[in-house]
């Protein structure tokens, strides 16, 4: 896997911390150059109030053996996004992989409500941190990426399609939010087919993000302890778990049977015979799907 990806370029769209920060890793890991952009860095902090850096990103992905770029960007911000592309193309000539992991919108949420009772403010903000910021970079990083065949676009979102459409999500713009990149990876599989290139739409499992961790008040070292408040978190995954799983994805060259799928880290790990950092291979949709609302009488230890 070291050099799979090597002689790669990668842009990581939201790559500041969590399932993004891991993917950038993993891709550099593996050989490549990643371009991580996000909006905090050690200067300025976005809304969402985190003190993870995009320079941290890329001081990780160089560490892991790839080339880490930190690039400020506000991808709701078509001249920036622009601005990136640019660089990317000047400085390295070629695009190889498009992750659109963008989304900062966590702190918006608001349950129990009812759509007539949310902020109207915070609902089309949460919008246009998902949908706009996906096909405002996937508008300007394409033409570079189809100029050679195979290219990659990784849409990620929260749940399988499968799943989403089963279970609301308590909060209607969250399910509108998470929704539309399926229909992005699907789309754009088919303008991409005749170019040689490959979109799929892929989610973690439940994330033991810096933001969910802090949440339950423990660390990556002893994130077992959280299951006494929450029995469901025992099958929670490293935000590694998904970064191998795509770095997988971007290194198979028969990557394009996956086009315009929406697939989860713990379905990809199985093909490709991903691991998390505890040697686990955590399923945490079909977890959900079987146990928690199918009923099934099984130990959470059967979905790891």
């Amino acid at each position: 896997m070291k050099a799979s990806l090597e002689g790669k370029v990668a842009l990581v769209a939201g790559a500041t911390r969590g399932a993004g920060r891991a993917m950038a890793v993993e891709l550099g890991r593996a050989g490549a150059v990643v371009y991580a952009t996000g909006r905090t860095t050690r200067t300025r902090r976005s809304e969402v109030g985190r003190p993870e850096t995009i320079e941290e990103t890329a001081e990780l992905v160089t560490a892991a053996g790839g080339t880490g770029i930190a690039v400020p960007t506000d991808h709701l911000v078509t001249s920036q996004v622009r601005a990136l592309v640019e660089r990317i193309e000047r400085e390295r000539g070629r695009l190889d992989v498009l992750v659109n992991d963008v989304w900062g919108g966590d702190h918006l949420l608001e349950f129990g409500k009812r759509l007539w009772e949310l902020d109207i403010d915070r609902v089309l903000r949460m919008l246009r941190l998902s949908l706009d910021a996906h096909l405002i970079t996937s508008h300007c990083a394409l033409p570079l990426l189809i100029r050679r065949p195979g290219g990659l676009v990784v849409e990620i979102t929260d749940g399988t399609e499968e799943f989403n459409r089963a279970h609301y999500r308590e909060h209607l713009v969250l399910d509108v939010a998470k929704y539309g990149p399926f229909r992005m990876a699907s789309g754009l599989a088919e303008e991409l087919r005749e170019y040689g290139g490959t979109a799929v739409c892929v989610t973690p499992g439940f994330l033991r993000s810096e933001e969910m961790l802090d949440h339950f008040g423990v660390t990556e070292a002893n994130w077992r302890d959280a299951v006494a408040k929450d029995p469901h978190f025992a099958v929670a995954e490293s935000p590694a778990f998904i970064g191998r799983a795509v770095a997988a994805l971007a290194a198979d060259p028969e990557r394009a049977r996956w086009g315009g799928r929406s697939v989860s880290s713990g379905e990809l790990a199985r093909v490709y015979g991903v691991r998390d950092v505890d040697g686990s291979q955590p399923d945490a949709i079909r977890y959900f799907e079987e146990v928690v609302f199918g009923g099934k009488g099984v130990s959470v230890d059967e979905y790891r």
